[in-house]
């Protein structure tokens, strides 16, 4: 038989397997997630054994009364019968020698049968049976004889309803076991449900990645970081192994993190093999290895007699009997513990034997010796662990082909040792090491020259993209205006003509009529008068003077030159030109070809610049199509409408946006009083449902 408790937590898991069920679900009329569904489909819902289980059993594990018919009559029969009992047990201790007798006037309980505290020299008083006594002995809990039947009557009552829980719990006992097969099940997919979620929430909060895999031993991670090591302290590292080289030899002193970058590299490999997202950038690779090896850490035994480099050793034997080209290996300190000399020969050596088995290998070393060997061998690669002179600790940033060097002499100078003896420990290093030294610390610094100088380059494209999709906008805006003053000009135009011929029609029935009525009788000041009337009915155009055409025809254009563009009716300058009859010009901040015979001299040439007037500089000079406000203080936000406004103004944008947000609404009734008494503003209006409702102001300029 299954205790309440057991059972409510069967109640629990089938719950659990029905929300599960609902919430996939709903998920799938959302996106597809096909194996998510295919565990949802093999959940079978036991509502039934739910329900039963709930109605007879609380969350706290007690049976309910309506669990059965015969529990919930036994349970009111038991409730009568304490009632009577508590009455009679009153009636005593309110009594009037009560007082003198009882040790205090309540009615407690004692071996499940209810009794009241008699003093103990009244014990006789009241008869019936002592269940216990206190401490001292002065009290006894005494069942008096008139309510003895009744106890007894309630005790068996108690059983009575203990029988019938049992039979309850049985009876939802076998139907359980009933539904044991389809319980295991849902337990299976919850269960494997539950990693899937774990493994997702885990990836959340390292801020993971979904890395691309593949069998061919390529590793690419951008900004890499230690999964143990917290987010906040971290420092990310890019590693790039398996293309142009398979290995990876990482040299300097040490603490300064290159075990940590070859636990990264490994750990990020196992997760990704283990279907976990791994803590660094998307677009990141990795590759399915069949093993990975490790010699990492101290292993130094004194119960196996086995020193530093026996340790590893053993460790590095048996990787080379394993070893193959589908196989990671970390070596962490090779050859260290030995004679040096030895030590990076045997490093050397084991090198050459697991790059031969087309394995992808990281090293770590203090040797120099093997800064050579990653300049000698195809597919090896120098790395090491940068080094902060200035404050004398590492900044854990690792660097892809620059071997590492010492830092011994510029840390002494630092710390207060005397220029004459490093200067004397200088002459013992031979010539060809100094060079070597002096050509890391130059490939140093061009790494860090290169680095700012493509973070700058990046910053500028991102506002070069900024640019240009502002710019889109602006053209769209313009197409559009264009598109209605010329529908606007089509209306006009042919109202115009719609009255010119009706002026005509007018004229020449005149005309018919003069003819009529006085024959060939018509005077030449008659037809003079009819002629300009006809004149007059014809529609002005606004056409451009040839005066212009003819003083631009003059004019010999260079570059610099302050023009008018005829088609547009707008200033600009010329920048440069394109052939022999277009000229590109500069438009506020447009750049446009235009034809020459389009253009219209105005003033001499500027003195000419040396770079383009729209050399995007940073997003400070540039003006954006939007201006949001949200979050800023009320005084800082009008200052920023006001420059805003102008620098719009200066860009002839023929309208912007100001997101205030809805708020209070404090910023916004401030702004938009700002914005009515703005001589250059035409009109405003709130954004449409697209464009973000009442929390936008549009501006549209005169």
């Amino acid at each position: 038989m299954l205790s309440p408790h057991e059972l409510i937590q069967v109640a629990s898991t089938v719950h659990a397997s029905r929300q599960m069920k609902r919430f996939i679900d709903d998920l799938q009329e959302i996106t597809e997630v096909p194996i998510l569904v295919s565990y949802a489909d093999r959940i079978i819902v036991l509502a039934n054994l739910e329900e039963s289980i709930r109605n007879a059993i609380d969350e706290g594990g007690e049976v309910l009364d309506g669990a059965s018919d015969a529990l919930r009559s036994l349970r009111q029969q038991m409730r009568t019968r304490e009632a009577r009992v508590r009455e009679r047990l009153e009636s005593m201790i309110r009594s009037s020698n009560a007082q003198k007798m009882l040790s205090d006037a309540i009615i407690t309980i004692r071996n499940d049968r209810f009794v009241i505290p008699v003093k103990q020299e009244y014990r006789g008083h009241y008869g019936g049976i002592i269940h216990d006594q206190s401490s001292s002995g002065q009290t006894l809990f005494i069942e008096p004889q008139s309510i003895v039947q009744l106890n007894n009557e309630l005790q068996n009552m108690r059983v009575k309803e203990q029988q019938e829980i049992e039979r309850i719990l049985a009876e939802l006992s076998a139907q359980t076991a009933d539904s044991h097969d389809e319980l295991l099940e849902i337990v299976m997919i919850l269960t494997e449900l539950d990693f899937m979620f774990a493994k997702a929430r885990y990836g959340s909060r390292i801020k993971g990645s979904k890395p691309i895999v593949n069998d061919e031993g390529r590793i690419n991670l951008f900004q890499a970081r230690h999964p143990l090591i917290p987010i906040d302290e971290v420092v990310a590292n890019s590693v790039t192994l398996g293309k142009e080289y398979t290995t990876i030899v990482i040299t300097g002193p040490n603490t300064g993190g290159k075990t940590v970058t070859l636990k990264t590299v490994g750990l990020c490999t196992l997760m990704a093999q283990a279907g976990l997202q791994i803590p660094a950038l998307d677009g990141s690779e990795v590759a399915v290895f069949e093993s990975v090896y490790a010699d990492i850490g101290d292993e130094q035994s004194i119960e196996q007699s086995l020193s530093t480099f026996s340790s590893h050793m053993v460790n590095i034997v048996e990787i080379l009997n394993k070893v193959d080209y589908k196989s990671l290996v970390l070596f962490d300190e090779l050859g260290a513990g030995t004679d040096p000399q030895e030590g990076a020969a045997l490093a050397i050596s084991i090198l050459d034997e697991v790059y031969k088995c087309g394995a992808r290998v990281i090293a770590t070393t203090h040797y120099p010796e093997l800064k050579a060997y990653g300049y000698n061998r195809e597919g090896v690669i120098n790395a090491s662990v940068e080094f902060n002179v200035e404050t004398l600790s590492p900044t854990y940033k690792l660097l892809i082909g620059v071997p590492g060097r010492s830092n011994a002499f510029e840390i002494s100078k630092r710390l207060g040792l005397k220029e004459t003896v490093i200067e004397t420990a200088r002459s013992y290093i031979s010539e060809d090491s100094n060079e070597v030294e002096n050509m890391i610390a130059s490939l140093e610094t061009s790494r860090r020259q290169a680095e700012r100088d493509r973070e700058e380059a990046h910053e500028f494209l991102k506002d070069a993209e900024n640019l240009q999709k502002d710019l889109q906008k602006q053209i769209a805006a313009y197409n559009e205006k264009k598109d209605d003053l010329a529908e606007k000009a089509k209306v006009k135009a042919a109202l115009i003509v719609e009255k010119a011929k009706e002026e005509a029609e007018e004229i020449i029935r005149d005309l018919r009529k003069l003819r009529l009525d006085k024959g060939a009788e018509i005077k030449e000041h008659e037809l003079i008068e009819a002629k300009r009337r006809l004149s007059d009915a014809a529609p002005e155009l606004n056409k451009v003077k040839k005066g212009s055409k003819t003083q631009t025809g003059k004019h010999t254009f260079s570059a610099g030159d302050e023009v008018k563009v005829l088609t547009f009716n707008q200033k600009g300058h010329l920048l440069e030109r394109i052939s022999n009859k277009e000229w590109q010009v500069q438009i506020g901040i447009l750049k446009m070809k235009v034809k020459e015979s389009d253009l219209e001299f105005i003033n001499a040439p500027k003195p000419v610049e040396t770079k383009p007037v729209a050399t995007v500089k940073g997003k400070d000079f540039h003006v954006g199509l939007e201006l949001d406000l949200r979050g800023e203080r009320y005084e800082d936000a009008l200052m920023r409408v006001e420059k805003y406004i102008d620098d719009a103004l200066l860009a002839s944008y023929p309208r912007v946006s100001i997101i205030h947000g809805k708020g209070t609404g404090a910023l916004r009734q401030g702004v938009q009083e700002y914005l009515r008494n703005h001589r250059s503003v035409k009109k405003i209006r709130f954004g449409e449902a697209g464009e973000g409702g009442t929390g936008v102001t549009i501006v549209e300029f005169k």
